[in-house]
């Protein structure tokens, strides 16, 4: 058990009604998951407001409220803590409770709109392969050491972040790779962690429907490397427009790595094809399995992490061959006699779905075709579904609208969305249908010898979301059962 003044240092405390000399048992932002002589803290949330099950939290046997407000009703025998901000002060009163297991581990976050999970993917196997015991916390799942949980947020609510992290400091681990969101940083589910390093990769149009603006999508992610302590490292990709300013107002030492431009790490592509990439990695050539000039952007933003924990060249550049990519990023489905290429991809926002687009086309033949299967999920950003319908449409020989998750939205609403976009001389490639998976068979259908299919939007997910259910749905299993049906 725990002592709830413990738990208190540094929260920013308004008054308090009741003794903080009390021992409870664990921490609780909702109260259904309240028993006896629990915590229960009072969040606001998007739909649903804390405060209102406070209540409910005591009859369920909570013996201690913390809350930005003090209640009409005080309940006698119960502690209330009367707080400034309720989500960072859920954020450092778990650090408080598991005993502040960031600052046992060297944390790296990685954050920016693309290229997240792949390149916490790359740092945990490469520092895997380097002997090291290592953790990571991604869109995917989350690994301590070899054992796999389960990932139902890119970045986890603060208290199971603690969680987390504890139980990789009782496991041993040395370092520990996590996507930070822009929604983990404006919800401040980070908030008092303790990073070694921060590294962003890019910023490109996304997640408008929450953040609003670009601007105040872009000074979010800023935020993050803003809050750097001076005692930890800022790696930036120098080649993105935004790199610059977001490292303003940073205490951190700062790094570069690019492609384009002078940096501190720099790489160049010699050679690529569909089976990965030559590479210069600061005048040292090496092999990659992986494909694309952004995957050469996460490539060398783990050497230059590597470099900064000081590793050899030797060291990396001889793992780096090695290491593959996460599930769902540019993954190859090779099922008929190699006749066609099968790609899943994650990408979901204008950018990404360029720059695959853009790869692609650069790797196949002009003779051959790219017959591209994307939708919109539903309930999200709408800004950009012409945007990603006019790109899709323009980099694809044959584009395939369907379905992504539509959750309550009409799938043929989002598809006319996607349509509206698209260029009159583009329009002859478009097919529209509903069905992802009558979308996915109808790509392999009409690929000819040696084309090449991608089916982007879902990657890694095992799911697809109608209105408020959840199925199982693969886009993995559908594309390879359809390309072997069709040798």
């Amino acid at each position: 058990m725990k002592l709830l003044k413990d738990i208190l240092y540094k929260v920013n405390i308004v008054s308090v009604i009741g003794s903080t000399d009390l021992n409870f048992n664990k921490i609780e932002f909702n109260s259904r998951s309240i028993s006896k002589n629990d915590l229960f803290i009072a969040i606001k949330g998007n739909d649903l407001d804390g405060n209102f099950y406070i209540s409910q939290a005591i009859d369920n046997g909570a013996k201690i409220i913390l809350c930005e407000s003090s209640p009409k009703i005080i309940v006698k025998g119960i502690s209330y803590v009367i707080i400034k901000d309720s989500r960072q002060s859920l954020a450092i009163i778990s650090a408080n409770f598991y005993n502040n297991p960031s600052s046992k581990l060297k944390l790296i976050g990685i954050t920016g709109t693309n290229g997240k999970t792949t390149t916490s993917t790359l740092m945990h196997q490469l520092f895997m392969l380097l002997n090291n015991k290592v953790g990571l916390i991604s869109t995917n799942k989350i690994l301590i050491n070899k054992k796999v949980l389960q990932s139902t947020h890119t970045t986890p609510d603060p208290l199971n972040l603690n969680r987390i992290l504890s139980m990789m400091v009782e496991e041993g681990v040395e370092y520990c790779f996590m996507e930070v969101s822009s929604h983990a940083i404006d919800q401040h589910r980070i908030y008092g962690l303790n990073f070694d390093i921060g590294l962003f990769t890019n910023l490109s149009h996304d997640h408008l429907d929450y953040h609003k603006s670009f601007k105040e999508y872009r000074d979010v992610k800023k935020a993050f490397i803003n809050s750097l302590s001076k005692n930890s490292f800022a790696i930036i990709n120098a080649d993105d427009k935004n790199g610059a300013y977001m490292t303003q107002n940073t205490k951190a030492k700062v790094y570069k790595y690019a492609l384009k431009s002078s940096s501190d790490f720099s790489l160049k592509i010699l050679e690529k094809d569909f089976n990965g990439m030559k590479l210069l990695i600061n005048g040292n050539e090496v092999w990659s399995k992986l494909i694309g000039e952004f995957n050469a952007y996460n490539i060398l933003a783990t050497y230059s992490l590597a470099k900064i924990f000081e590793y050899s060249d030797e060291l990396i550049l001889n793992k780096i061959s090695s290491l593959i990519s996460a599930d769902g990023r540019f993954e190859r489905i090779l099922q008929n006699n190699n006749k066609n290429i099968g790609i899943i991809d994650y990408a979901h926002s204008p950018d990404s779905v360029q720059k695959i687009l853009e790869t692609l086309n650069e790797l196949k033949n002009k003779e051959e075709s790219l017959i591209t299967v994307i939708g919109c999920g539903g309930d999200r950003d709408k800004a950009k579904r012409p945007l990603m319908g006019k790109i899709a449409a323009s980099l694809s020989n044959k584009v395939i609208f369907t379905s992504d998750n539509p959750r309550f939205e009409d799938p043929k609403l989002i598809i006319d969305q996607m349509e509206s976009g698209v260029e009159q001389k583009d329009v002859y490639k478009i097919s529209r249908i509903i069905d992802r998976k009558e979308a996915i068979e109808f790509a392999c259908q009409i690929a000819k010898d040696d084309d090449v299919i991608l089916v982007a939007g879902k990657g890694h997910e095992k799911y697809q979301i109608k209105g408020s259910v959840k199925f199982e749905f693969d886009d993995k299993k559908i594309l390879t059962k359809s390309l072997k049906t069709n040798n």
